[in-house]
């Protein structure tokens, strides 16, 4: 007489198939949670690089002319947006775009050009005149610059309102991912000092 042997029908449980599935879907979200910290550190690095950028050719501009780069009429500290008409005209200067202010057409700035999302030095739709330069998350930079000559700056910005930069001419900032300057999360703002 043979033994009942009892078999155990081939393929998972319910109950390993749902571990494997809970498994799977923490490894995914570790690894989401890793990719999207590297992106806003790239975009941090970024803004940084262009925010030093146009750090480095303001004072270059100074070394060159013995003043800063603007028209002359100004006589106190004074903080455009990369965005606006006084703005765009810093840009044209650094640029070597302007030549009667930048009489020899050196070119200060070197920075990359954007893309349609409004990322970088961005130019009108024939490309022959510049419109801005935003950061990462598509915002302004701020810059201020020492149009008094007492190598002290003020940043306007609502977390360090009274903070005085000594022995700087230029200092260059981006309200980071939340586009509040110096509010909201204060610690996204990227800034040259």
């Amino acid at each position: 007489m043979k033994a009942a042997t009892s078999r155990r029908p081939s393929g998972f449980t319910l109950v390993e198939l749902l571990v494997v599935i809970v498994i799977i879907a923490t490894l995914a979200s570790l690894g989401i949670s890793g990719g999207l910290k590297a992106l806003e550190k790239a975009k941090r690095t970024t803004s940084m690089a262009a925010a030093r950028g146009v750090e480095s050719a303001v004072n270059n501009y100074f070394t060159e002319y013995g003043s800063m780069p603007g028209d002359g009429t100004e006589s106190a500290d004074t903080t455009v947006k990369t965005n606006t008409p006084a703005g765009v005209n810093l840009l044209k200067v650094l640029l070597g775009i302007d030549t009667v202010i930048n009489t020899r057409g050196v070119k200060f700035l070197s920075i990359t050009e954007g893309k349609s999302n409004a990322n970088g030095l961005m130019y009108n739709a024939t490309g022959d005149t510049v419109t801005g330069l935003y950061d990462p998350w598509g915002g302004p930079y701020n810059v201020v610059l020492d149009f008094d000559f007492d190598e002290k700056v003020k940043p306007l910005t609502a977390a360090e309102a009274a903070k005085t930069l000594n022995g700087r001419r230029v200092a260059v900032w981006s309200n980071g991912a939340d586009g509040v300057n110096g509010g909201g999360k204060a610690e996204d703002d990227v800034k040259t000092w």
